[in-house]
Order: structure tokens, then sequence, then C-alpha cells
């Protein structure tokens, strides 16, 4: 992901992305944090956690990464130090926004169709505890890509841009470590949010039909049924979007390992293996600016507190207006009884 990106249609995407995403996530913190949205407090952490995490990717990632390094070439952070710095922070940021997403999904699952451990595990305590060990694990698993880079060319004795070292495609260690973090990211999340979300809607499907059964003709308009509906609507939009735009992240990862090509180093931005890496790219990052509109589908609380945010700049200058008019005026009051006098 921290390669170049050079070309028109990237200079305009990305820069766009930020102007959506940035401030797409800082309005969900804000709605999200007040907790009227009518969700649960647990729910409501990770729901905090991942636009936190998703905003961060919106800096470090689209920002300072991709907007940086297409405008701004040979600012501080195309140094090799920077660079480095850079990508440890980029990928720990999608970690953490991936790990996040499955530590929400496991939440629902355990309390959609684990009862008996609902009570001690779907917990705010739990809920901190999971962020927290996410995000210090995230931060500690990809330090190691630090110390893979070595600078492309020197001058004047600045080390510029980041040049993978040879023995990061030689030594068994370093092999060991390329496996295990695209296991650790995306395949395994991948692999559990399949499952999880396809055992949650077995079991949502086995007890409606139970209580069907149970309730007989009175089935028709259920409000438990009903309920159960609105209560995964949030959790399979925001899992489906995970899947929908990571597939081709994981497809050209396969597509790379079974054919034993390299990931594309070149010059040429309008080789089809770029540009396929390169979309890879953007999905990726798209994904972390899309929950809002996820929430505003799937919540009618959540929308009402959006136009309620969305209303406040403009209640409040009318407010500013009204009250300047009003003082005005008094002091025309005050200025036309003094000349009458």
């Amino acid at each position: 992901m921290h390669g170049p990106a050079n070309g028109a249609f990237y200079a305009i995407y990305y820069p766009v992305l930020a102007f959506i995403g940035v401030p797409a996530n800082l309005v969900a913190i804000i709605i999200l944090s007040r907790g009227r949205c009518g969700l649960s407090r647990c729910i409501t952490y990770y729901l905090v956690a991942i636009a936190v995490t998703d905003f961060l990717v919106m800096i470090v990632a689209v920002i300072l990464n991709r907007i940086g390094g297409i405008y701004f070439r040979y600012s501080v952070l195309s140094t090799t130090p920077g660079c480095a710095v850079s990508t440890v922070l980029v990928y720990a940021t999608r970690d953490g926004s991936v790990w996040l997403t499955v530590a929400f999904t496991f939440d629902r699952f355990v309390a959609i169709c684990c009862q008996s451990l609902k009570t001690r595990y779907c917990t705010e305590k739990t809920a901190v505890l999971v962020i927290g060990l996410v995000s210090a694990l995230s931060c500690a698993k990809n330090v190691p890509f630090y110390f893979t880079y070595q600078p492309l060319y020197s001058l004047d004795g600045v080390s510029w841009f980041c040049d993978i070292k040879s023995s990061y495609y030689i030594l068994p260690a370093w092999q060991a470590y390329d496996w295990l973090d695209h296991i650790l990211t995306p395949f395994l999340p991948f692999f559990l949010i399949l499952l999880l979300n396809a055992l949650t809607v077995r079991h949502i499907l086995a007890a409606s039909r139970t209580r069907r059964r149970l309730r007989g003709a009175e089935s028709h308009g259920d409000p438990e049924i009903a309920n159960r509906k609105r209560s995964i609507v949030l959790l399979f939009a925001i899992s489906l979007s995970f899947l929908l735009l990571w597939i081709t992240y994981v497809g050209h990862f396969l597509f790379v390992w079974i054919t034993g090509e390299a990931y594309f180093t070149g010059l040429d931005f309008n080789d089809p293996q770029f540009i396929l890496q390169e979309t890879t790219n953007m999905l990726q990052l798209f994904s972390s600016c899309n929950n809002i509109f996820i929430y505003a589908v799937a919540q009618t609380k959540f929308r009402d507190e959006l136009k309620k945010v969305l209303n406040c700049p403009f209640v409040t200058l009318t407010f500013c207006f009204k009250w300047c008019v009003i003082k005005q005026l008094g002091a025309s009051n005050v200025l036309f009884k003094v000349a009458k006098v």
C-alpha cells in the first residue's frame, strides 16, 4: 500500500476519499459517543473504536501516505525513516480496523447465539479490554516492518524512499513473518467473519422457525421476530461491506501466490497489474469511510442524530443572526429615545 499511486485518476480519487472519509468518521464518532442511538453501551464502544481507527486510516493511509506521495513527493515522509514509520502506521491502523470489525462480529455472535455466555462476555468491561488488546497487538505486530526497509538512494547524506531489503525474501524468519502478516490480515478475519455470520444466520432462522411453530397463526407481525431482524441488520451490513471491499485484496494475493508473479514495482502506471494492485488498495481504503452511511441506512435513531448534527451549524448561525438583529434593534431604540429627549 505504501508504493506510489501516480496518475490523474488517483490524484483525484484520494483527495475526494479524504474529503468524505475524514468528516464522515468524525461525525460518526461524535454521534455514537453521545449514546443516543438506542444501542447498548457495549455495541457503542465497538462502533466508536471502529470509527476512530477508520479515522486514523484516513489520516495516515490516505492523507499522509497516498496524497502525500502524489502531491508532496519529496517531503519528510519520503525520507527512509519517514517512509518506514508511515508504513508501520498504515498497517497498524489497517489491522486495528479489520480486527475490531471481527471483535464486533464475535460480540454480536455471542449475544445472539450464546445466551449462557452473553451476560459475562457482552459487557462494557469486556469491550474496553478487547478494544485495548486489539489496538496494542495491531501496533506490536507491525513494528518489524520498520526493519525491512533500506534507502532507495542517498543524496547529500539524506536517505530517500524505501526499498525492501533482499533478506526479506531470503531469510526464513522474514518469509514466515510475511505469511503470518497475510494470514492475520485479511485471511483469518475474512474466514472468521464469514463463519460467524453463517452461524448467526443459521441460529436466527432456527429460532424464528421454532417461535413461529409455537405461536402458530399469531406469527404474523410478531414483534419479537421483527426486533431480531432489526438487531442484525447493522451487523450484517458492516460485515458484508468488509467482505465485499476486501475480496479483491484476497483475490489479488491468491493470484500472486498461485502464479508466482511478484507484486508490481515498475514505472508503467498503465500496466494492468498495477491497476489491479492499486484497485485493491482503493477498495480497501474505501472500506474505512463507508460505515457512517451504513449506520444512516440501518439505524433510524442514528439518522435522527445525524440530522441534528448536520443542522447544528445552521441553527447556530440562525441564533447568532437573530441575536445580532435583536441587539442592533435594541441599540437603535436607545439611540432613538436619547435623540427624542
